[in-house]
């Protein structure tokens, strides 16, 4: 029912919201331009022209071909187009067109040349929804039910960020309140798709608001103290020269960066901690609230020491091109690292890390008490998760139980137990085992 109840109201409020906030919104249309897939037929010659500087010789190129368009409007016409080349554009390297190649055409109303379409790259969408196809369908094969929910939770993420969320930045909306309702939607909408309305959802829910809420006091605190503007590279300077009508803070984009991309590493780390932390109570019910919670801070703090790198290599990885470009032009290491768009990457690790780092003891704290308190464990009656082993072995500790380390086990061994007519083999006491056992069930 909680199911049924989420992907419906995720539906309606999606599609509902989009409506909102599009009801004045000219998006994804630009009179007189056309943008259409096509396959080649056939194509002609190359013909180059050079320019000579004195100091380098310069060759702009053209090939005219004929293509079939796939989409559109002009869907079934065939039309002449043409691919241009230099030799002056750093990485303009594609290869001339062939006959059968799947590419999209331009047309903006001007000629290039004879012709009225300009070749505007291979068709790439294919492959890519192709590996999406397969990814979810491996998500299916080895997740099962939880598969699909996980594919159900992303979709409906991807529609509140690409149908509402940024839609509504373009259309003038608070950019600080649409991040919070888009970072709870999120929040709450995939754990309960994919959690159910449990114990573990909850727990995951209150740490990952919190972990986020940090992380938007930060931003907030952090954007005052180091003076941002927002003019991060060309792409901010281009929003300020949109004919909309609409003036974009770009300050605000900055909260929207840090704070939803900390979003994802918080849910993260406190789903890893609850899941954790709801086996281990499970298969040793006897543990109380202080051991429950340093389980959850050893757990966490395993997390972190990856997480954290896991931010800053992705921030990394995705602005490489930009990082080498600062590099090359900067005369020293304080002008590199005090230009504002490295300073809001380096923000963005230290936020994130931070995030989890104050995440970590919070969602311990209240598994330790939820999955401890009776009451609330009587509420939910399930097992600890959907695709356990039942046949796993289940250690429940005594009153008054001792862990025992491996260090210890060889002379207790020799202690508890009699001496058997056959030698018993002590290297299978491994790893740790616990004082109280029933010696003949041991047997």
């Amino acid at each position: 029912m909680v199911w049924l109840i989420t992907v419906a109201f995720s539906i309606v409020f999606i599609l509902g919201a989009s409506a909102f906030v599009c009801r004045n919104l000219d998006i994804m249309h630009v009179d007189g331009a056309y943008a259409e897939r096509a396959v080649v037929e056939s194509v002609g010659k190359i013909t180059t022209e050079s320019y000579d500087t004195g100091e380098a010789t310069f060759e702009d190129s053209r090939m005219y071909f004929y293509a079939k368009i796939k989409t559109g409007e002009f869907k079934g016409e065939k039309v002449k187009a043409a691919q241009t080349f230099d030799n002056y554009t750093a990485g303009n390297h594609e290869r001339p067109v062939e006959p059968g190649d799947k590419i999209v055409v331009y047309n903006y109303g001007t000629s290039e040349g004879d012709a009225d379409w300009v070749f505007g790259g291979f068709y790439r969408l294919g492959k890519i929804i192709a590996f999406g196809l397969l990814f979810g369908a491996g998500l299916l094969f080895f997740g099962h039910l939880k598969g699909l929910n996980t594919l159900i939770s992303l979709v409906f993420t991807c529609m509140m960020v690409f149908m509402v969320f940024v839609p509504s930045i373009l259309a003038g909306y608070n950019v600080y309140v649409m991040v919070c309702i888009t970072c709870v939607y999120t929040i709450v909408m995939t754990l309960l798709v994919t959690s159910g309305a449990t114990e573990k959802a909850l727990t995951t829910i209150l740490g990952c608001s919190f972990g986020v809420l940090v992380a938007a006091i930060l931003e907030v605190f952090f954007d005052k103290i180091l003076m941002l503007t927002g003019m991060l590279d060309e792409h901010s300077i281009y929003l300020g020269y949109l004919d909309s009508g609409v003036e974009i803070n770009l300050r605000s984009l900055i909260f929207g960066m840090i704070v939803i991309g900390a979003m994802g590493a918080v849910m993260d780390v406190a789903m890893d901690i609850s899941s954790s932390l709801h086996e281990v109570h499970y298969r040793a019910p006897e543990l109380g609230f202080g051991e429950l919670f340093k389980s959850g801070l050893t757990i966490g703090r395993d997390v972190m020491g990856t997480m954290a790198n896991t931010l800053v290599l992705a921030y990394i990885g995705s602005n490489l091109c930009s990082i080498l470009l600062l590099i090359t032009y900067s005369s020293s290491l304080m002008e590199l690292l005090n230009r504002e768009n490295i300073v809001v990457e380096i923000l963005q690790a230290l936020i994130g890390s931070s995030a989890i780092l104050l995440t970590m003891p919070l969602t311990s704290a209240i598994c330790a008490l939820l999955y401890t308190n009776k009451r609330v464990r009587a509420l939910e009656n399930v097992k600890p998760s959907d695709d356990y082993d039942p046949d796993a072995p289940v250690t429940i500790l005594q009153p008054g139980a001792k862990i025992i380390g491996q260090t210890a086990s060889e002379e207790i061994v020799k202690e508890e137990f009699p001496k058997p007519a056959k030698k018993r083999d002590a290297s299978r006491f491994t790893g740790f085992f616990y004082e109280g056992f029933d010696k003949k069930e041991d047997k």
